[in-house]
């Protein structure tokens, strides 16, 4: 559920028509604010929030450009972007050492496993996947725009599969690495 709520706005922005893209990021923005708002009074931190204030402000940058210009050439790249985004946003909490899905990880961990080395080395491989899922989708959006099927069936199945694939990877690794720990 965790990472549900955290690429909620995401998902909106891309459920939504894309001919409306002002009203999807702006829409996008609003979940992402929310999200954020109802974490903090949550008591999550700001390392649980990585993703999400990321989100915010990428939202409101992209809301600001698609209300201004409704025919901007930004629309066709926006999935491309959104993917681009979220890889910058992943590989600088791996770069800085706070692993966006360590502050996810640590809502359904005791306390007393957040510093071992085991935990925070699994959050590194687990965001380095998300890192490099984003920087392959982005790519392979961005070569789906350009050929100008930026709003296609086979888009939106790139976009599924650049969440998707991460998720189901993040489960398999994580369920391996308890059921390793367990035979000890």
């Amino acid at each position: 559920m965790s990472y549900l709520r955290t690429f909620l706005p995401w998902i909106v922005f891309a459920a939504l028509p894309s001919g409306d893209w002002q009203w999807a990021a702006l829409a996008a923005l609003v979940v992402a604010v929310a999200v954020i708002v109802q974490q903090i009074r949550a008591g999550a931190g700001f390392d649980a929030l990585i993703i999400e204030t990321g989100s915010a402000v990428f939202f409101a940058v992209l809301a600001v450009i698609a209300f201004a210009n409704p025919d901007s050439g930004v629309h066709d790249y926006s999935a491309a972007l959104s993917a681009g985004t979220l890889a910058v946003i992943a590989g600088v909490s791996l770069a800085i050492g706070k692993p966006f899905t360590l502050g996810i990880a640590k809502r359904t961990t005791p306390r007393e496993v957040w510093g071992l080395k085991p935990f925070i080395q699994t959050n590194v491989i687990i965001t380095a996947v998300w890192t490099a899922a984003f920087a392959l989708t982005a790519v392979v959006l961005a070569f789906v725009a350009h050929a100008g099927n930026a709003h296609s069936t086979p888009a939106t199945l790139i976009q599924v599969a650049g969440f998707a694939l991460p998720m189901i990877f993040t489960v398999r690794y994580v369920a391996h690495v308890q059921a390793k720990a367990g035979a000890r």
